[in-house]
């Protein structure tokens, strides 16, 4: 099965549209193209794209910084990060056992059918005293 292309329709004011005409013929390309060109790049940087005049561009010269912005994070961080994500799932799956057990008794505890046992039947020696709680 072959990528198949998908249209995409909007709206712009007429100034806008009249930008974006004007850039299609300075670039000598249609239109169309334009929006392709973007979309493309969009798509390329996971939709970190940041639109900038080619003036402002060439007198950032060398010193611009990256777009999108990036740091450095200590491995320490990162490690602690997987060790909670992990322990959050631990919790997650005891949790969901615990609700598994609560329902288990809940249906135990509805169904009835069992046979009540009274503390006084299990002493086998009738010559001991007898204790009532209460």
């Amino acid at each position: 099965m072959g990528n198949k292309n998908k249209t995409i329709s909007f709206r712009v004011n007429e100034d806008a549209f009249e930008t974006l005409r004007d850039i299609a013929e300075e670039r000598d390309i249609s239109l169309s193209a334009v929006f392709r060109d973007y979309v493309d790049t969009l798509v390329a940087h996971d939709g970190q794209v940041r639109v900038v005049p080619e003036a402002e561009l060439d007198s950032m010269g060398e010193s611009r910084e990256s777009f999108p912005p990036k740091i450095e994070v200590p491995k320490s961080f990162v490690r602690e990060h997987e060790r909670l994500e992990l322990e959050a799932d631990h919790l997650r799956e005891q949790l969901e056992e615990h609700k598994r057990y609560v329902n288990y008794l809940r249906e135990q505890l509805e169904d009835g059918d069992e046979e009540v046992i009274q503390l006084e039947d299990l002493d086998g020696e009738p010559d001991e005293p007898s204790f009532r709680l209460g």
